[in-house]
């Protein structure tokens, strides 16, 4: 399994999200087999609790939902966790948030667009091959040679405008 394809929209209401864990998890575990690559018991439960939502999730409230689990756990446990997923292509990082989410192409080495809601915090996972290409002629142009590139856009997803109302205006 080359890709994980679970590209979804935040505004769609028929997403089952019980099946996207499934799907993430199922893939995870065949593309770390096909790796040779170990999804320890920690890393999956890390991914598995990343996957629970689609809203970027901090080390230490892993470590939060981890602990009662397993009260060893430390903070070292939670980021060795999240070193792997990241190498493995299995999650994102979200600078702006120093938060995580799930990736939705795991197994595929790519650039992303990632949509951040402000109102219901949740993280769109885009490809935007245009605006990718465009950057890159803009980099190539520029004589820069980037390590990664991710691009993180804040603002308002359609089903929060559309559940928002404007503050009114006193005359």
């Amino acid at each position: 399994m080359n890709e994980l394809n679970l590209h979804f929209t935040m505004t769609q209401p028929e997403h089952d999200h019980d099946q996207c864990i499934r799907k993430a998890i199922a893939a995870a575990e065949q593309l770390c087999t096909t790796r040779g690559a170990q999804l320890t018991p920690i890393r999956h439960k890390v991914l598995e609790l990343i996957w629970n939502s689609h809203k970027a999730v901090k080390a230490y409230d892993l470590l939060d939902q981890i602990r009662p689990l397993n009260d060893a756990a430390k903070p070292s446990t939670v980021y060795r966790a999240l070193d792997f997923l990241l190498e493995q292509g299995l999650i994102h990082r979200v600078e702006s948030l120093n938060a995580f989410v799930g990736c939705h192409c795991s197994g595929t080495q790519h650039d992303q667009l990632l949509l951040i809601c402000t109102a219901c915090n949740n993280v769109e996972e885009r490809a935007a091959a245009a605006v990718i290409q465009s950057l890159s002629e803009e980099l190539r142009d520029a004589g820069f040679t980037p390590q990664r590139k991710t691009i993180e856009i804040h603002g308002l997803c359609h089903s929060c405008q559309q559940n928002h109302t404007p503050p009114t205006k006193n005359p």
